[in-house]
């Protein structure tokens, strides 16, 4: 009897370790099935909106095209550049009359582009106006550090003057405090040269770019 007794203690038990064993597997399995559905789900995110900004890209890139516009587009950051030569002297951080003329026509393009299309409407945070020099150095003797800075004044002041130009082009001005609010200005000096076939562009490295900062996806 004490031997039967203890035998059905032991089932007992035996049933009681296997229940709480099935269950502690069944709890696991579902946070690893939670933890991938919210995994796949962010990237499916991430992934449709990393395809609705190229698509946008796209159509600022095709309204530049059709108004014969002069500037290299990023078909995916959508980073625009554009050239030194397009908008100023050699040296010189003012807007030549070629370079205003050039600006009549982007910025309007350009601006009223990006506020047009839905997914850019409402989801551009930033657009960061960054300048750019090549690596030359200014005549004179300055150190190292010194052309540097003299290189980033430069870049800092041409992108200010086509921020400064580009908010009172006659874009569509129901985007204004908007675009005075999202308008950051950048200088790089030669941080960032363009390189061709090992060697640096120096016409490639001079130059001013756009660049979108989109808000963050949840």
């Amino acid at each position: 009897m004490f031997w039967k007794r203890k035998q059905e203690e032991n089932e007992t038990g035996n049933i009681f370790w296997i229940t709480m064993t099935d269950l502690m597997t069944g709890l696991v399995l579902v946070f690893i099935v939670m933890f991938f559905y919210a995994y796949i789900s962010s990237n499916m995110k991430q992934f449709e909106a990393a395809l609705e900004q190229e698509n946008a890209t796209k159509e600022i890139q095709a309204t530049l095209e059709n108004e014969k516009i002069n500037a290299s587009v990023d078909p995916v950051s959508g980073v625009v550049k554009i050239s030194d030569l397009e908008l100023f002297e050699i040296n010189s951080h003012k807007l030549s009359d070629k370079g205003k003329k050039y600006l009549d026509k982007f910025a309007p393009a350009y601006l009223n582009s990006l506020f047009n299309n839905d997914y850019m409407n409402k989801n551009i945070d930033k657009i960061v106006i960054q300048g750019h020099t090549d690596s030359q150095m200014f005549a004179g003797k300055y150190s190292e550090d010194e052309q540097y800075m003299k290189n980033m004044e430069l870049s800092l002041k041409r992108a200010y003057e086509v921020a400064n130009y580009m908010v009172n082009t006659p874009y569509n001005k129901i985007n204004g405090n908007r675009l005075r609010k999202m308008t950051v200005v950048e200088g790089a000096s030669y941080s960032d040269p363009v390189i061709v076939n090992g060697k640096e562009d120096y016409a490639k490295s001079r130059r001013v770019e756009l660049k979108l900062v989109m808000k963050k996806t949840n």
